[in-house]
């Protein structure tokens, strides 16, 4: 019966973090209210708060269960990959395409909250960026393998990475704000033609990365 109750638990809150990440999406985590989600999801009030408990925990709650989702979309993926110039794209690509297909109806989570609380001090904003900061790191980590694994051309060292992952990143959520805001996919495909650009400018085998990216449909 104990183990039984744990599962409705962990259940609920499945579905609670579920609806709360595509809110937080378009609204902001500021959108967030456990009466509101109890009462949209149709959830005992009282449980849901024995979850949660307050605003802030359901707000970090949702921010760590969309680090989940987005490590699902976009880094298991390419995990067994070999290190290289290839993985590098694999992994802009995959984010490209996690944000063309809405995986959150705000599109990236991660650029919408972090825009809502870049300037506000306290957990939130804390949480928030540390996930900026693990990513940007792990872009820069797979650089460096390529690095390592001989894929990059002499002359790109260690210190040359943090630019590269910077400007990839921002090429990157560039195309987010965009098609968001105008509903527009196109803006994916340019995003990855310039980092297609980037990134053969400084690898050994150029050859090794497709000539375009590929076609993207309109957000669903």
């Amino acid at each position: 019966m104990a183990d039984g109750r744990v599962e409705r638990g962990n259940q609920t809150r499945r579905t609670v973090l579920d609806r709360t990440m595509s809110i937080a999406s378009v609204d902001g985590l500021e959108g967030l209210s456990l009466g509101k989600i109890s009462a949209e999801l149709g959830l005992s009030k009282s449980g849901v708060f024995a979850l949660f408990g307050s605003k802030e925990d359901l707000q970090l709650a949702t921010v760590r269960a969309a680090v989940d989702l987005f490590v699902e979309q976009v880094v298991r993926p390419v995990r067994q990959d070999p290190p290289g110039i290839a993985k590098v794209w694999k992994v802009c690509e995959r984010w490209l395409d996690y944000s063309c297909r809405r995986i959150f109806p705000g599109g990236c989570f991660f650029y919408s909250v972090s825009a809502e609380f870049d300037a506000r001090p306290g957990p939130i904003r804390d949480e928030v960026a540390k996930v900026r900061g693990d990513w940007t790191r792990y872009i820069e980590r797979v650089l460096d393998e390529a690095r390592l694994a001989g894929a990059l051309r002499d002359g790109v060292d260690a210190a040359d990475l943090p630019q590269l992952a910077f400007e990839v990143i921002a090429l990157m959520e560039l195309a987010n704000a965009h098609s968001v805001l105008h509903d527009d996919s196109v803006a994916y495909e340019r995003a990855g033609r310039g980092i297609l650009d980037r990134l053969r400018a400084v690898a050994a085998a150029p050859e090794e990365l497709p000539e375009r990216p590929p076609a993207v449909n309109s957000p669903s």
